[in-house]
C-alpha cells in the first residue's frame, strides 16, 4: 500500500517552522507496513492545494493532509478536501459542545470561524482531539483514495495520530504484519566511523534493516523488523542489537527518537539520589539550562554558579587568586577548583565545571576551542578532561555542554 503526505501551512514552505509532522507520521505509517513514497509541502493556498490533492489521489492509495484545520481564515484544509470530493461538510455535535463550553468558560466569545473546527466531511469518520478544537478527519473510499485529515499542532497530532488513526488504519487494511523500529543514540563517535564499524551489517542488510543519522553532536541507529507479530520482531531486533552492541556500546547512551543525554542523565540523577551542580565559565550557563529543561531536574539540582570573569571565579566560588595567576583560567588546575569548590559550596552530590576558549579569538594563548571539564563526584579524586574543538563559537560552547553530560553519564554508571 502506498501513501503521500502533504502538509499544509505557509510557515513550513518558508522554513518558519520544522515539518516535523511529516517525519512523525511517515515512521508511523512505516510501522504500519504503509509506504511513502511521495511528500509535499503546500502554502496556506487553496487552489494550490487542490492541485496537490489531485496530483496525489492519482499516484497513492492514502493521501494524509496535515495542518490548515484552525479557527483563522488561513484554515481552509477541510473545505478543499470536501469541495474535491464532491460532498459537503457536516457538525460533531460532540466537537461543536466541548468548543462552546470551552468558551464559556474561558469567558471568550464564539465566532462562526471557531466552529468550523467541529465539521468534517460528510461520510467520513470524525477524529477526536483530546488536545485542542479541531476534529481529523478519515475518508475511506472503496476502489479509490482514501483521505486522512490531521491538525497541524504536533501535540495534537501526535495524540491523533497513536490513539485513534492507528487502529483505524489498522482495521481498515486489515494489517497483520508488523513493522518494528528500534532507535539507538550514540554519542562521542562521529556517523562515518559508526558506519564503517557496522558496513557489514548495513551491506548485507535484509531484516532487521539498519540507518544511521547525524543528530547535533551525536549519532542515532535506527533497527527496524518486519515480523508477524511484535514478540517475533523483538526477537529480530535483539539479536541486531546485540550483534552492534558488540562492536560500538561503549558509545551507546540511550533509546528512542524523543530522548538526549540531558534527559538520560537527569534520570540517571534521579534513579541514584544524586544531586548536581555547575559552575560555568565559557558556557556561561548553558549546561544548567539544558538540564532545567528535563522535568524533576528540582529534585536533583539546588542551582550553580555563572563565572564567567577570572574574579567572579575568586569572588563567586573562591578559586584562589594564585591558582588563577600561576596556571591561568584556561587550565586544569582551574577546572579542578571550579568543580571541587561549587560543589562544596552547594553541598551537592556532583560538580561540574567548564572554562576555556569559546572563541574566536585565543585567550592566554589558548586557540579557540580549547575546553577545561572538571568533575567532581562524591569522594573521588576531582579530575579534569581537555578538549579541543574546531567549531565556531556556539559549536564549541554546545559540544562542551554534550561532553560534559557524558562525563557525568560514565562516572554515574562507573560508580552504581
Amino acid at each position: 500500500m502506498q501513501a503521500e503526505i502533504i502538509a499544509v501551512g505557509t510557515e513550513i514552505l518558508l522554513g518558519q517552522i520544522d515539518n516535523t509532522n511529516a517525519s512523525y507520521v511517515a515512521r508511523g505509517l512505516a510501522g504500519l507496513g504503509i509506504n511513502v513514497f511521495h511528500q509535499q509541502v503546500i502554502g496556506d493556498n487553496p487552489e494550490r492545494l487542490d492541485d496537490a490533492i489531485a496530483l496525489a489521489e492519482q499516484r497513492s492509495d492514502l493521501v494524509v493532509v496535515m495542518g490548515g484545520l484552525g479557527p483563522t481564515r488561513d484554515d481552509l484544509t477541510k473545505q478543499v478536501v470536501a469541495r474535491h470530493l464532491g460532498r459537503k461538510l457536516v457538525v460533531d455535535e460532540q466537537a461543536l459542545n466541548k468548543i462552546v463550553t470551552h468558551y464559556k468558560t474561558t469567558g471568550r466569545s464564539l465566532g462562526d470561524n471557531d466552529r468550523l473546527q467541529a465539521l468534517y466531511v460528510d461520510g467520513g469518520r470524525s477524529l477526536p482531539n483530546e488536545n485542542g478544537m479541531a476534529v481529523g478527519d478519515f475518508i475511506h473510499q472503496a476502489n479509490w483514495t482514501d483521505f486522512l485529515v490531521l491538525p497541524g499542532p504536533p501535540r495534537e497530532l501526535i495524540d491523533m495520530f497513536d490513539r485513534t488513526v492507528v487502529p483505524i488504519l489498522r482495521d481498515t487494511y486489515q494489517i497483520e504484519q508488523r513493522l518494528k523500529s528500534r532507535v539507538l543514540r550514540y554519542f562521542g563517535i562521529g556517523e562515518a566511523d559508526l558506519a564503517r564499524q557496522l558496513d557489514d551489517l548495513i551491506d548485507n542488510q535484509t531484516n532487521p534493516t539498519l540507518a544511521t543519522y547525524a543528530k547535533s553532536g551525536e549519532v542515532t541507529l535506527r533497527l527496524t523488523a518486519n515480523a508477524k507479530d511484535d514478540q517475533v520482531a523483538n526477537a529480530l531486533l535483539d539479536k541486531m542489537e546485540k550483534t552492534v552492541q558488540d562492536r560500538i556500546g561503549q558509545y551507546f547512551y540511550g533509546y528512542g527518537d524523543d530522548n538526549d543525554l540531558a534527559t538520560v542523565v537527569v534520570n540517571q540523577l534521579i534513579a541514584h539520589h544524586l544531586s548536581i551542580t555547575a559552575a560555568e565559565s565559557l558556557t556561561a550557563g548553558l549546561f544548567q539550562s539544558t538540564i532545567g529543561s528535563v522535568p524533576g531536574v528540582s529534585t536533583v539540582f539546588p542551582g550553580g554558579f555563572v563565572t564567567y570573569a577570572a574574579s567572579a571565579k575568586h569572588e563567586l566560588i573562591a578559586v584562589p587568586q594564585s591558582v588563577i595567576d600561576q596556571f591561568g583560567v584556561v587550565s586544569e588546575q582551574t577546572a579542578i577548583w571550579m568543580a571541587q569548590q561549587s560543589k562544596k559550596l552547594l553541598h551537592t552530590d556532583i560538580a561540574i565545571s567548564f572554562t576555556g576558549v569559546a572563541g574566536p579569538d585565543e585567550l592566554e594563548g589558548h586557540p579557540a576551542g580549547t575546553v577545561w571539564i572538571g568533575l567532581a563526584y562524591r569522594d573521588e579524586p576531582v579530575v579534569a578532561h581537555e578538549y579541543h574543538f574546531a567549531d565556531d563559537r556556539q559549536l564549541n560552547r554546545w559540544r562542551s555542554v554534550l561532553n560534559g553530560l557524558d562525563l557525568v553519564r560514565r562516572a554515574i554508571n562507573d560508580q552504581n
